[in-house]
This record gives C-alpha cells, sequence and structure tokens, in this order.
C-alpha cells in the first residue's frame, strides 16, 4: 500500500528530478534539532538547502532568510519543519514563491494545505523524512 501523504514515485521525483535548491523552514544554527541533520544529510546528497527562518542565520555555510519571501532566487523544494498549525501559511508562501514542490516533515500533517498545494500544480509529500528517503534512492 502506497504512503498515504507521498507515494514512492513522488518521493523520488522530489529527490532527483525537481531540482537541487531547498529552502528548509524552521532551520537554524541550534544542532539539537532535526531541521540542523535533515539539512546537512540534504547537502551532502548535492542539495543547496537555503535557510528559512526569523532569526535568517548562517547554517552549513549557507546565508538565511527570515521569510521565503526574501529568497531573492528561485527555490525548488520547501522543506517544512514547523508545527503543524503553522505549515499551512507555508505552504502557502511555497506556492506563491513558485517552488514546484511542498515536503512536510515527520508529525507535519495539514490535509487542506496538502489538498491546495496539489491543486496549485505542485507536488507534496508530508509527514515523511528526506534525509530518511533519500539514501534510499541510490
Amino acid at each position: 500500500m502506497a504512503a498515504p501523504y507521498g507515494d514512492e514515485a513522488t518521493i523520488r521525483r522530489i529527490l532527483t528530478e525537481l531540482g537541487d535548491t531547498w529552502a528548509v523552514v524552521g532551520l537554524s544554527s541550534n544542532r539539537s534539532r532535526a531541521a540542523y541533520g535533515v539539512a546537512q544529510t540534504l547537502q551532502r546528497f548535492g542539495k543547496r538547502i537555503v535557510p528559512v527562518h526569523p532569526k535568517a542565520e548562517t547554517v552549513h555555510g549557507e546565508k538565511g532568510y527570515a521569510s521565503l519571501a526574501e529568497i531573492p532566487f528561485a527555490v525548488d523544494v520547501v522543506d517544512v519543519f514547523v508545527n503543524s498549525d503553522l505549515a499551512g501559511p507555508v505552504a502557502d508562501e511555497a506556492v506563491a514563491k513558485g517552488a514546484r514542490a511542498v515536503w512536510f516533515q515527520l508529525g507535519v500533517v495539514d490535509e487542506a494545505a496538502h489538498e491546495r498545494t496539489r491543486a496549485a500544480g505542485l507536488e507534496m509529500v508530508m509527514d515523511r523524512c528526506p534525509a530518511i528517503e533519500i539514501p534510499l534512492l541510490q
């Protein structure tokens, strides 16, 4: 049975075909947060990570921005590390930004945001982790 929030084909497409610039929403320099390690893994697999956090910190050598709208270049995937109740607006910002996909991390679920994002033509995965999925593609 396919995963309810992202089948294997969608996961593979996001990780291998839709581009290598990933905005990581919720990424800060706090090494104890999951976003820190996931972003590091994405970099190891050739992705450019763009930290998005109110503090706009530089993380893993990449300049941070306070919001998706402030990033002065295109992003391919928006990886979301915020609570489910805050994730929907981030998905809407990703659509407005012109991203090609949205990825909600483990534990982040918003059915309405999933429907809106897919209706806008973006790929979307929820409640999965790219740092777990990407090594499985090798």
